[in-house]
């Protein structure tokens, strides 16, 4: 059975988008194209070079995330050491461990660029270029840049998508056109769940999103100074997708994953937490996979089709 995936960015808490992308696997869906933002993204990757959710839950479940932050000189001066390093790199941290993180994982199934990913899955990924106030869809709006798509690197194209703001380091490019430069941030800034990306008038088949929902009630963000204040602006930008109603058509198509109360950036999760997370996703797919049909999704998005599913969900030709 083919669909299309597209999942949210929510930092550490990919590993509860996971559990419920093992659901939709052991249901037998297979991908045609996927697609993500933020952290999505490197869910979105990771499966385009050939990764199963399980391969990725093993590989989440081990992963110190603390890796990813790691400090520099700028850290020995509290306070000062941070806004030091923020008005110079634009961020706390520098987003290189991450990338060489994900681009050990991609080599191991062959896949550098774009162009290694020949198999039957299409990735697109979401950045953010703050400099020119674009949304970009990765990586073919890079080629009015004066990019080859084919030949950009797929761990740097996540990198872009995963710069959270204020957080880690904005990936810079040129855009070449114009010969200027610009700042290449997190997806999460403009479309953090961009499940409209694959849709067309006559699918042939479902696209599901994988998303986070917050039920837990509103916390207040205590703002002391600038950098705390940086911090709150980026908990808002970030976790306020968590609440925000989706449309009736959406909501017969979107995979909810309670958050747990976890932030995007507790990169000192626990390895209980993690597990926890995880079968947070597994329950919320279970349950939205024993009420989803093909039929009723073609019917809240008024499309039609000559595809149908019966009642355990395997595909059948249709009059």
């Amino acid at each position: 059975m083919w669909a299309d995936a597209v999942f949210e960015g929510g930092g550490v808490k990919g590993i509860g988008l996971v559990g419920a992308l093992c659901v939709a696997e052991e249901k037998g869906y297979r991908w045609k194209k996927v697609a993500g933002s933020s952290a999505g993204s490197i869910i979105a990757a990771l499966l385009a070079a050939g990764y199963t959710a399980k391969e990725m839950y093993e590989m989440l479940i081990q992963q110190n995330f603390l890796d990813f932050i790691v400090p520099a000189w700028y850290d020995k001066f509290p306070y000062l050491g941070p806004a030091i390093r923020l008005w110079i790199k634009k961020g706390m941290y520098s987003g290189l461990p991450l990338e060489r993180w994900i681009e050990g994982l991609l080599q191991a199934k062959g896949v550098r660029t774009f162009a290694d990913l020949k198999g039957d899955v299409e990735l697109r990924i979401i950045a953010s270029d703050i400099s020119r106030g674009q949304l970009l869809v990765l990586p073919y709006d890079l080629e009015g840049y004066g990019y080859n798509p084919e030949q950009l690197p797929v761990a740097r194209v996540v990198r872009m998508s995963c710069s959270i703001p204020f957080f880690f380091d904005p990936v810079k490019i040129i855009h070449r056109p114009s010969k200027t430069l610009s700042y290449i941030v997190d997806g999460g800034v403009l479309s953090n769940f961009p499940v409209w990306l694959f849709d067309q008038e006559n699918p042939r088949w479902p696209t599901f999103g994988f998303r986070f929902i917050s039920r837990s009630e509103q916390q207040v963000h205590q703002i002391h100074g600038p950098l705390s204040m940086f911090l709150s602006i980026l908990y808002t930008m970030m976790d306020a997708h968590d609440n925000r109603d989706i449309t009736e058509q959406d909501q017969v198509r979107t995979i909810r994953v309670p958050t747990l109360d976890v932030k995007l950036t507790d990169f000192s999760i626990s390895l209980e937490k993690r597990k926890q997370l995880f079968q947070s996703g597994v329950k919320a797919a279970d349950e939205f996979f024993d009420k989803w049909t093909f039929d009723d999704y073609l019917a809240a998005r008024g499309k039609r089709t000559n595809i149908s599913y019966n009642i355990r969900g395997s595909k059948e030709l249709g009059g």
